[in-house]
């Protein structure tokens, strides 16, 4: 049933064990079996959980490896691999217990060695989500336990612990080179890769050896790359596949009014972004970045591009996470004459000819070009807009190649410092999202949010942070959508999690 608000579940410190009586999950007594086949907007192009960082790779990783913890569709952390951890009370020592049992896909026991080897791995590559904790060591005290010590209290740590990126793989690879072992990759998840063609269709095989006694319920799980919204839909509304990862919003009315679909929704921690290459010389004027912000009508947008499944974003923190501050920030609002005043007192008051690019197919993002280029023309920026093929926007935005783009931003775990350590450090991976933005007090605010205690002086901390963003404006937050995902009306089980990935393992088809 399509759901008109955003759950506003709020992630906290809370970490739950996940016994034996609560993976019993509806299904067991229902259809098992099938083929499940999911269409995704991009094909996956690595199993390197180290070196990732988009979805197309990151919800196909998360099917073969799994963390010592986990979140749940709440956003709490829950005990996964580890049937429960330990946190000494100065906060430096962390000790995991793994469950009894735990196999590989090829059938080979997994222990403490193999956590040792994956989170030392993971500290040495570093990569697109690196451990940013001071880890001084990772210590197999026996079979079944890991220890780790931090040099600093580090917050975020156990949130950072239940992201795809520390999943566990075998030590030394299983005997393999790392290029052989990514390409046949084996770890403990519900699936197993089946036959892969990087630029094109993925299937996957379900895990004989799965920790979760029954699951998965089916066979295969098939990505399926569908690169336009339309046929998507149509290829739902056909039979031809059973659910599409991002559903247009515009679609959503299709696939709810029809009897053989249905949508599933949660809310998300993810949060829609205009964002600027501040190296280029128009963007490099924070006037201008404020005029264009107060140009559009980001309400209006909200309203008319998301049918009910979004609210206005006035900060990047997505409201399920804590310490958001969307209703009391102080975000620059639509107002025209305001925006040329502001405009006036850059270095292009009479205006500029730009560019703003954007994934092709994606009929909201258009959509949303279409309504920024026309909030441009009223305050003299011409703005053309550049629909790229989504691999190429991709590379063409890491490489720094564009002025403008409209993209989403997602927190991978449930901590602020998930949003802030990606889109405010000058010095990380993504140089604050490929914006090149730099302010080192909001860098400094970044770092002191990661080692202080969960609390009100925490929650002070991101106060002053989400401020600086909103008057510097390296990006304008846009809306804060739900996740939606268009189903088939016979599958039962699908929960999406608050990053937009799935629980597979738990689908199955009803008779």
């Amino acid at each position: 049933m399509r759901k008109h608000h955003i759950l506003t579940a709020v992630a906290a410190a809370t970490v739950f064990s996940l016994g034996a009586s609560t993976l019993a999950l509806a299904g067991e007594e229902s259809t098992s079996g099938g083929t499940f086949t999911y269409a995704r907007s991009d094909s996956t192009t690595s199993f390197d959980l180290h070196q990732e960082i988009t979805e197309n790779n990151a919800f196909a990783i998360d099917k073969v490896f799994e963390s010592l913890v986990t979140f749940d569709n709440d956003g709490n952390i829950i005990d996964w691999l580890a049937e429960d951890h330990k946190i000494s009370d100065d906060g430096l020592i962390y000790t995991f217990t793994l469950r009894d049992g735990l196999k590989f896909s090829d059938g080979t026991d997994v222990t403490a060695e193999d956590v040792k080897f994956s989170i030392e791995r993971h500290l040495e590559v570093g990569g697109s989500l690196p451990i940013e904790a001071d880890v001084k060591s990772v210590e197999a005290v026996d079979e079944k336990t890991v220890e780790i010590t931090l040099g600093t209290a580090y917050t975020p740590f156990l949130s950072e612990l239940a992201n795809f990126s520390n999943g566990i793989i075998p030590k030394d690879f299983g005997g393999k080179t790392e290029e052989e072992f990514f390409k046949n990759p084996v770890g403990t998840g519900p699936f197993a890769v089946s036959e892969w063609d990087p630029s094109g269709d993925l299937t996957f095989v379900k895990n004989e050896y799965y920790w979760q006694e029954g699951k998965p319920y089916i066979d295969e799980l098939v990505y399926k790359v569908v690169d336009d919204d339309n046929q998507a839909l149509n290829q739902l509304l056909a039979g031809e596949i059973d659910g599409i990862e991002d559903l247009s919003l515009s679609n959503a009315s299709n696939v709810d009014g029809n009897a053989d679909t249905k949508t599933a929704t949660s809310f998300s921690y993810n949060v829609e972004e205009l964002f600027f290459n501040t190296l280029d010389e128009h963007f490099s004027d924070e006037h201008v970045r404020r005029a264009l912000a107060m140009a559009i009508d980001r309400e209006s947008l909200t309203k008319a591009l998301t049918f009910g499944y979004a609210e206005i974003a006035n900060t990047v923190l997505p409201r399920a996470l804590l310490y958001q501050t969307n209703d009391t920030v102080n975000a620059l609002s639509y107002d025209i004459d305001a925006a040329k005043e502001e405009l006036a007192q850059s270095a292009y008051p009479d205006g500029f000819d730009t560019t703003i690019s954007i994934a092709s197919g994606n009929n909201t993002r258009l959509q949303e070009a279409q309504i920024i280029q026309a909030a441009g023309a009223q305050i003299g920026i011409n703005i053309e807009i550049n629909a790229q093929e989504i691999s190429t926007f991709r590379s063409d935005f890491r490489d720094l190649n564009f002025s403008m783009m409209i993209n989403s931003a997602t927190a991978d775990y449930p901590d602020a410092n998930s949003i802030f350590a990606f889109q405010v450090d000058p010095d990380g991976w993504s140089k604050c999202y490929w914006t090149s933005y730099n302010n080192e007090t909001a860098a400094d605010l970044m770092r002191k949010g990661q080692v202080t205690p969960d609390g009100d002086e925490r929650a002070a901390v991101y106060e002053e942070l989400q401020q600086i963003l909103a008057d510097e404006v390296p990006y304008i937050p846009l809306y804060n959508s739900e996740n939606v995902v268009g189903l088939r009306d016979n599958v039962e089980g699908f929960t999406v999690l608050p990053n937009g990935s799935v629980h597979f393992e738990d689908v199955y088809f009803e008779e």
